[in-house]
């Protein structure tokens, strides 16, 4: 399993994804731009400039030709993605941390941070069709977590809201209403800031990763706890397999302590699992710095991470990766 090396990046990637069909990834950094690649042999088609800040996260509409991007220069912006074209901006008063489209492009929940006096929310805004309909208003506002909310996804059948972020707990919203439906336990839950939250393909389960050195298996509907995987290390990325039942989760110290290490010593590799036993399957090492964004290919025979050293390695499995027996 060689990797593609896709240098295009001059800061450290915060996010990686893939689009419905699993030709094109989307890939954000603290580089202000986002750039598209193609996902089979990892040339760059090209970039979205405008965004005078890093950029947190992105999502792609189902038919990909809408990319929404959520930056610290506190907008969100919607792009054509054929043309690069910015379609509109939504400004808000702090940054924006997290992006993602509901089930049929119509809504996108956003979450900004506390800043400046202002306390972070969850807010929902509508997607118009035709962009020059499009307006700023909120469908929907949440106040209430404290401290920065690093990640709000689209539950089943868009009839709630996951969040989760700095207070390590994650909570589910009803979204006609804004209503608090559940916490997760405070006991079984993560103990430090959850930095990432992947949904699977069917919504059905969703996966988070955490600076406690776990990350852990959630039911969508009733956040029952299904599985937890520990780690050595804090946890920055993680994705689940559609295909096989694998997980693989990233990460890595701290930027600021990776002074002189090499690069096994600092722990970069992307390290799978096996979503149902929970034992470790492998890894794969080759970032320079720790792990910040991993995605699957939808159709499961690939996976990207992006590290801290500014590159994405795409990887594509070899068949004997399929045949693993536990």
């Amino acid at each position: 399993m060689r990797p593609i090396l896709m240098k295009g990046h001059e800061r450290p990637l915060t996010f990686l994804k893939y689009n419905r069909e699993g030709d094109l990834l989307f890939s954000c950094a603290k580089d202000h731009t986002p750039t598209v690649w193609f996902a089979d042999d990892g040339e760059r088609l090209g970039t979205y400039r405008g965004h005078n800040g890093a950029v947190w996260c992105c999502d792609v509409s189902r038919d990909s030709t809408r990319l929404v991007t959520g930056s610290a220069d506190q907008s969100v912006k919607l792009w054509d993605v054929q043309t690069g074209t910015q379609l509109y901006t939504f400004n808000f008063n702090s940054p924006a941390r997290s992006v993602d489209f509901s089930v049929g492009d119509k809504l996108v929940v956003i979450t900004t941070d506390p800043f400046m006096g202002n306390p972070s929310t969850i807010q929902v805004k509508r997607i118009a069709r035709d962009p020059a309909d499009q307006t700023s208003d909120s469908v929907l506002t949440i106040k209430g977590p404290q401290g920065r909310i690093n990640r709000a996804v689209w539950g089943p059948l868009n009839k709630t809201i996951i969040s989760a972020g700095e207070d390590s707990i994650i909570r589910i919203w009803d979204t006609e209403t804004g209503n608090l439906l559940k916490e997760s336990d405070k006991e079984t839950g993560h103990q430090k800031t959850i930095s990432s939250l992947h949904m699977s393909a069917d919504k059905s389960h969703f996966l988070t990763g955490s600076a406690d050195k776990s990350a852990k298996l959630w039911d969508a509907r009733s956040l029952t706890l299904l599985k937890t995987y520990q780690m050595d290390r804090p946890v920055n990325a993680v994705a689940i397999s559609p295909l096989v039942d694998h997980v693989v989760i990233g990460g890595g110290q701290e930027a600021v302590n990776v002074t002189m290490t090499d690069r096994r010593a600092g722990k970069f590799e992307a390290k799978f699992y096996h979503k149902i036993l929970q034992d470790e399957i492998g890894g794969v090492k080759g970032h320079f710095g720790p792990i910040n964004a991993l995605a699957f290919n939808p159709d499961g025979r690939s996976f990207s991470s992006g590290g801290e050293d500014g590159y994405v390695r795409l990887h594509h499995f070899d068949p004997d990766y399929f045949s693993i027996r536990m």
